[in-house]
């Protein structure tokens, strides 16, 4: 009998998760807004990967090479040639923002990752350490979140110089306080649970409890500001960009496709329009998935 109810409770701990996972995915197929941002957002996954990989192995599928200059067919109209026109140097507007597709993407998961890891331990061990540890931290955090986000990325590329690593470095930290936030508050209601304090009577180490007992069931919070923390990291990229600060020609990047644009709203309006809609399309791609997976993620709201 004894072995039969093991395997019993065995079998619901290895049926919860997936019921669980059925059930968020469920949900979320509900939100058409969400799906809407998910096949937006696969789209553009897949667009930067065939873009990769047949850069790196020497095929061009792309109408134009991205970054050569033709100065006999500058600002030409959208047209069968160029579907969305050529900027001041020749260059297809088309290939170039399909090109760039990949950098910023690239940029918005990679600041994500940083922020989200150093976010997580800092978060983390305020919220259970507390104390003048907690007080240290936070306040700090505090001061970070203070100051502008975009302008405080500007400081500190104006110290670490320009460049797409630079760039990543930059808008990683200015985004680190808003996971440590998120994380802190989900600690402080998770380390006096039944489940913290017992782990804490057998004997695990303060390190271990955090990331084994306590990390594991906040991590709801942590993948939906991931989420919305992509199309943040990509519009401060295009903010940089457009200012100069970031990716550097003649490199293809949508904030600096519009910074070089700006210039000829009134005669080539088209070169503005474009890469400014393919920001607009993938901050809203992440926001709405991102929505969607916030209301997935609460039971509540999968209830009703």
């Amino acid at each position: 009998m004894a072995l039969k109810k093991t395997a019993a409770v065995e079998l619901t701990a290895q049926e919860k998760p997936e019921s669980e996972l059925k059930s968020i995915w469920e949900s979320l197929k509900l939100s058409k807004t969400a799906v809407i941002g998910m096949v937006i957002i696969i789209l553009l996954i897949l667009i930067a990967l065939v873009t990769f990989i047949t850069e790196k192995m020497g095929i061009q599928i792309l109408p134009y090479n991205p970054n050569e200059a033709d100065m006999s067919a500058s600002f030409v109209a959208p047209c069968a040639e160029h579907w969305f026109g050529t900027d001041e140097l020749g260059r297809d507007i088309f290939s170039r923002i399909m090109d760039g597709t990949k950098i910023s993407l690239f940029v918005g998961f990679s600041v994500v990752i940083f922020s989200m890891f150093f976010g997580i331990i800092l978060g983390a061990v305020a919220g259970y350490k507390g104390g003048v540890i907690d007080t240290v931290i936070m306040r700090f955090m505090d001061i970070m979140l203070s100051i502008p986000g975009i302008l405080f990325a500007i400081t500190l590329m104006a110290a670490l110089g320009k460049g797409l690593d630079k760039a990543i470095i930059a808008i990683g930290i200015v985004s680190i306080p808003e996971y440590a936030r998120i994380v802190r508050g989900s600690v402080l209601s998770a380390k006096e649970s039944d489940y913290t304090q017992a782990a804490r009577v057998i004997g695990n180490k303060d390190i271990r409890i955090i990331f084994k007992h306590i990390l594991p069931n906040v991590i709801s919070p942590i993948i939906v500001r991931a989420t919305l923390g992509i199309s943040g990291a990509i519009l401060d990229t295009a903010a940089l960009g457009f200012l100069g600060l970031g990716v550097q020609p003649p490199l293809a990047e949508w904030g600096d496709m519009l910074g070089r644009a700006k210039g000829y709203i009134f005669s080539a309006p088209y070169t503005l329009v474009f890469p400014g809609l393919a920001i607009t399309l993938a901050v809203l791609a992440f926001n709405l998935f991102g929505d969607g997976l916030s209301d997935a993620l609460d039971p509540k709201s999968r209830k009703r």
